[in-house]
């Protein structure tokens, strides 16, 4: 297969997976090994295309986020609120990214992972939408700061390969009691600050080694999980409002089924 190809279908991946509850890394990882490509070779290429992910939901939530400069200049106390319950959450993935950053780097190659984590997680979104009872929350500066500690306790179990960052975080702020709606806004807007730690932190460590040509290919693969992360995050917001996160799980489920399957045969 073409690189060109390649670059344009994990672009896709992506955009398409990012803010869903189905893991972009662990679909990336079977997508490399199931195109014939090396995983670990392109381990840091699928890290280095999250910015595209990233604007857009700078683009598709610029008022939003106009509001919340506006409103710090004016000294509102729900901007600071937004503020932060974004920056509680995303200290503990630094704390454990850099602590365990190099076991979770191993696990960023392993198919079986995923695979086995797509299952777990699939169940985990089941579960947690039968019990739970989250109530309206009007939106993420009004989530609690004890709520939002735990949302990035949380997240941190995307460190595995196949969990899945949005999942965990949407589905561990339901847990607590926040709404769909809230609990999707609040894991879309801390993917900019934790998508964008791991992708800096991981061209500092590996981009040394990064294979000649490979930059172009990151531009491209950026600018193909954008257009594709508009799309899909336009729309999801909607599906999970209609119809919750149970076509998610048994997606998950069944993705991770057939990957055990074809990997036990390959």
């Amino acid at each position: 297969m073409p690189v060109l190809l390649l670059v344009i279908i994990l672009g896709i991946v992506e955009g398409v997976t990012e803010y869903l509850p189905v893991s972009s890394t662990g679909h990336l990882i079977l997508a490399t090994e199931l195109l014939g490509f090396d995983a670990d070779k392109w381990a840091l290429f699928n890290i280095a295309i999250q910015p595209g992910a990233i604007l857009a939901i700078l683009v598709l939530y610029w008022r939003t986020f106009r509001d919340v400069l506006v409103g710090l200049w004016r000294r509102e106390a729900s901007a600071y609120a937004f503020v932060r319950n974004l920056l509680v959450a995303f200290i503990p993935a630094v704390l454990i990214g850099l602590a365990l950053g190099d076991a979770i780097e191993l696990m960023l190659g392993n198919a079986r992972i995923v695979a086995v984590s797509l299952i777990l997680g699939g169940f985990a979104i089941l579960a947690v939408e039968w019990w739970a009872r989250p109530t309206d929350r009007g939106g993420v500066a009004n989530v609690t700061f004890w709520h939002s500690v735990g949302i990035g306790l949380v997240q941190c179990l995307a460190m595995i390969p196949g969990v899945s960052r949005s999942g965990a975080t949407i589905l561990g702020a339901m847990a607590m009691g926040v709404d769909r709606k809230t609990a999707a806004e609040f894991s879309f807007f801390l993917a900019i600050p934790t998508l964008s730690g791991a992708t800096a932190l991981q061209l500092y460590k590996h981009g040394g080694a990064m294979e000649p040509g490979m930059d172009g290919w990151i531009v491209l693969g950026s600018i193909v999980s954008f257009i594709v992360a508009v799309i899909v995050v336009k729309a999801f917001v909607s599906i999970i409002q209609r119809y919750g996160f149970a076509p998610f799980a048994w997606y998950r489920i069944l993705a991770g089924a057939t990957a055990l399957v074809w990997l036990a045969a390959r």
